[in-house]
């Protein structure tokens, strides 16, 4: 059985450097979201606004987010064990799933209460409102240019950043409502801004929280198809078929393939090693596979379907 594996992501100098830097901005982060968080509290119990509360509500959200990414961050780094041979790999896509998921909640919750203040308005003081907003979104502002670059890498750190992103946005909106109320006396547009808000944070964090989901639950990594793999492969000469293959992924970075390896003839093993040699660079270069098991046969399996069931 041939095995190949990418060690250039659990050792090395490199990687505990980038992966300290990750641990450092996410703290960073976290603290500049509990500034915004105390501050909108305050300013929404003092004001009455319930949009700087649920802004609030969100970036306490936030706060939650970038903790559980960050201590995820930091097992991720662990080293694997005899009872542990995956590592901690998939704790930061359980954080991303758990992320999004409590994006979901909080929507719900933001549309409830925004609906019941419509119907029964109450007084607020915009100006709470129009400063703590921008306070907001300078803050959160720099905490997305903190992890920006991380998170066109990383699933844990992309949750984390979907959060302060929408803030952003939801920050904007709560300012042009404060206006609206300080210049214009419309008080009801601080509820449909609520509404607005916990609108675009279900929309936002549906589509991947079924991403996360699609890695926990092990199905092919979106953009890879299984038929094309055995085309690929099935060029290679002296394969005659691939069979009981499966595909998925342990994290973003880590793509797994596996598979029996039907050989056209019985030749020496030193040449069958070096057919799944080609096999590994072909997975590797075409399509992004970084750990395959290829399991060269001869004719011993009796069920050659790419896919078998309970196996």
């Amino acid at each position: 059985m041939e095995h190949n594996h990418d060690h250039h992501d659990h050792h090395g100098h490199g990687h505990y450097h980038h992966g300290d830097l990750k641990g450092r901005r996410l703290a960073i982060a976290i603290a500049l979201n509990v500034v915004i968080t105390l501050g909108q509290i305050v300013g929404g119990l003092i004001s009455g606004s319930l949009a700087l509360l649920s802004d609030a509500l969100h970036n306490f959200s936030d706060v939650i987010a970038l903790t559980i990414s960050y201590l995820a961050e930091r097992l991720s780094n662990r080293d694997f064990s005899n009872d542990k041979t995956f590592g901690y790999k998939r704790a930061e896509i359980l954080a991303a799933m758990l992320n999004a998921a409590s994006l979901l909640v909080i929507g719900a919750y933001l549309i409830k209460e925004a609906i019941f203040r419509l119907y029964h308005p109450e007084p607020i003081a915009s100006n709470w409102v129009i400063g703590l907003a921008l306070l907001s979104i300078i803050l959160n502002a720099a905490s997305v240019l903190l992890l920006k670059d991380d998170a066109a890498e990383n699933m844990n750190i992309k949750s984390a950043y979907l959060h302060l992103f929408t803030d952003v946005f939801t920050s904007v909106a709560v300012l042009l409502g404060g206006l609206c109320m300080k210049y214009l006396g419309l008080i009801w547009i601080d509820s449909l801004l609520s509404i607005l808000i916990a609108i675009y944070l279900i929309y936002a964090s549906f589509g991947f929280l079924m991403e996360t989901l699609g890695v926990l639950m092990q199905f092919a990594p979106a953009g890879i198809r299984l038929d094309e793999i055995e085309t690929a492969l099935t060029e290679i000469t002296m394969v005659e078929n691939i069979h009981h293959a499966h595909l998925w992924q342990l994290n973003d970075k880590r793509i797994h393939f596996e598979t029996h390896v039907d050989f056209s003839e019985d030749i020496p093993l030193s040449e069958v090693n070096k057919v799944l040699q080609e096999m590994q660079e072909v997975l590797a270069e075409k399509f992004g596979i970084n750990h395959t098991v290829l399991q060269p046969e001869l004719g011993s399996c009796e069920n050659s379907a790419l896919l078998c069931a309970g196996k």
